[in-house]
């Protein structure tokens, strides 16, 4: 029943590649070495991972270069005692005028362009090893079976610029009508209780609505596939940027009582 909608340390190196289970550290990338001495292919970044409440991990692949979503994923995972992994600093080439710059994808063994076509993706050796590292941290901090994953994500896309998209793994078209039922209530009551108004964005829950990103590589051939049911939620800039505290409130409520919401028959 839908309740009131308010109310391990361990570092990882794998040739050139350190990554951290604990938060707030700080590696040089490959270690000993200015990073401008590494070929340009070399995996750099970092993962922060820090366990919660067994089965629920909550997670953000591009914590820094999606705006926030590092951010965001840390605050909803202390709000609700979700286990927690962000990963940042794992791009390729930087963003250009008009143009984001290719990274690697870590929730799946590829890179590419954000948003850009999965007929542009590659794979490659080093995608691979940060996608095999990432699955291992959220695998750990799950401490056994991955019953409910979240996963935040951020996209600048105009078209999307007024709604939350949400996709899902192990959900039908009756739970995710419910969840989406659950989001509005949540947003809604968010929103009466500010004394400065915020955007009322659309929420989308797949299978119920159609959606432009739908995660289907992820779902295929990266984390999605690992969990009973997940939910990968694209944030426009506005719930990321301009009023993220609004939203970050929104998802911690929506998160902790999603995996409550019964599945029906």
């Amino acid at each position: 029943m839908i309740r009131a909608a308010l109310r391990r340390h361990a570092s990882v190196a794998v040739g050139a590649l350190v990554l951290f289970g604990c938060a707030k550290q700080v590696a040089e990338v490959p270690p000993g070495k200015p990073t401008g001495e590494s070929p340009p292919t070399t995996p750099r970044g970092q993962m922060v991972a820090r366990a919660g409440r067994p089965g629920l991990v909550i997670a953000a692949p591009h914590g820094a270069s999606d705006a926030s979503t590092g951010e965001i994923a840390t605050e909803v995972a202390r709000r609700t005692g979700w286990g927690l992994v962000v990963a940042t600093g794992f791009g390729l080439e930087p963003d250009a005028p008009g143009r984001p710059g290719r990274r690697y994808h870590v929730n799946r063994p590829f890179e590419g362009v954000p948003s850009g076509p999965a007929t542009e993706d590659r794979s490659s050796d080093s995608a691979r090893l940060v996608y095999q590292t990432f699955e291992r941290r959220v695998r750990e901090t799950a401490q056994g079976p991955l019953r409910f994953y979240a996963e935040i994500h951020g996209n600048d896309r105009r078209e999307s610029a007024g709604r939350i998209e949400i996709a899902t793994v192990g959900i039908d078209r009756e739970y995710a009508q419910r969840l989406r039922a659950l989001c509005e209530l949540v947003r809604d009551a968010h929103l009466r209780g500010r004394g400065v108004p915020g955007p009322k964005l659309d929420i989308l829950v797949e299978p119920a609505d159609a959606l432009y990103y739908s995660a289907s590589a992820a779902k295929r051939d990266g984390i999605l596939k690992l969990a009973e049911r997940a939910l990968h939620i694209e944030l426009p800039k506005t719930a990321r940027v301009e009023f993220r505290q609004l939203y970050t409130a929104i998802l911690a409520d929506f998160v902790a009582q999603a995996v409550t919401v019964p599945r029906g028959r």
